[in-house]
């Protein structure tokens, strides 16, 4: 469109200057201006040749870029490998129960004791076949502890009155525990002394009142040095009304003697009282 207009303004300026020299020619002899004449159109024309209208300054349209951005293909980092874990069970290895040794009281009657020694309180009647397992045995002595088909507890009997089916080697050793029949309704013994005379030890104490009813005397647990055996020894006191006890203590053993004493009631022991030994 706009090279279309600029042909025409250039035909129009054309046919104005052809008309205007013809007339210049028809014109020339009477004005005598040839000369002028032919230098005005030789102006004219190459105007008119290198003419360019302000319309036709032609403003170059930007090229149009693409701004369209690639969407990048998504490419995975990770790779999952599939790994299949076996677990092993172990296998079971079958440990062998352990069968405590069985015991059958072989006498007519027979105790069953609170403690390891004839000194500690009864704690249930025994009679020919009753039946028990062996759950203990002491250290210091040959009795045993033994939880009878009858009764609901264990407590302590002599290997003198039963007969043992089994390995008693096998079994662990157990404490006394006096403290699981402990009597709270009396005190322990008071002003405890003791007097040496050579290998005999005198221990005396202040009395304890009790009933008749819950009277049982008194304990006294010791170690001592007999004979050059250092032995674990004890003995019961029959009554409240007896407050000494002598026992012999020789010199010689590799530890120190000593001792302590409980009162005792028929429900069970006082807290003890340590003695305090003389030495040889």
């Amino acid at each position: 469109m706009i090279k279309f207009k600029r042909f025409v303004l250039i035909a129009a300026f054309s046919i104005i200057a052809i008309t205007l020299v013809s007339f210049l020619l028809s014109c020339k002899a009477n004005f005598g201006i040839e000369k002028e004449i032919d230098e005005y159109l030789a102006a004219i024309t190459s105007s008119a040749s290198t003419f360019t209208p302000e319309s036709e300054i032609l403003t170059p349209e930007p090229t149009r870029t693409n701004a369209e951005t690639s969407i990048p293909s998504i490419t995975s980092s990770s790779t999952t490998t599939i790994t299949s874990t076996v677990t092993t069970t172990p296998s079971i290895t079958l440990t062998p129960t352990f069968t405590f040794p069985d015991v059958v009281v072989n006498a007519a009657a027979a105790h069953c004791r609170y403690g390891p020694s004839k000194a500690y309180l009864h704690a249930a009647d025994l009679y020919e076949g009753d039946h028990g397992v062996v759950q203990g045995r002491f250290r210091y002595s040959d009795w045993l502890y033994v939880k009878w088909d009858k009764i609901n507890y264990r407590c302590w009997v002599s290997r003198y009155v039963i007969d043992i089916i089994g390995e008693i080697s096998t079994i662990g050793y157990a404490e006394i525990g006096l403290e699981r029949i402990p009597s709270t309704l009396y005190n322990p013994p008071q002003n405890v002394r003791t007097t040496r005379e050579g290998d005999r030890v005198t221990i005396t104490w202040d009395r304890v009142s009790m009933t008749d009813d819950d009277d049982r005397g008194y304990l006294i647990e010791a170690w001592v040095c007999q004979n050059g055996s250092y032995i674990w020894w004890t003995f019961s006191v029959p009554d409240q009304f007896t407050t000494s006890y002598s026992v012999i203590d020789e010199a010689g053993c590799h530890s120190p003697s000593s001792g302590r004493i409980f009162t005792v009631e028929k429900h069970g022991y006082t807290q003890p009282t340590e003695i305090s030994w003389p030495q040889p």
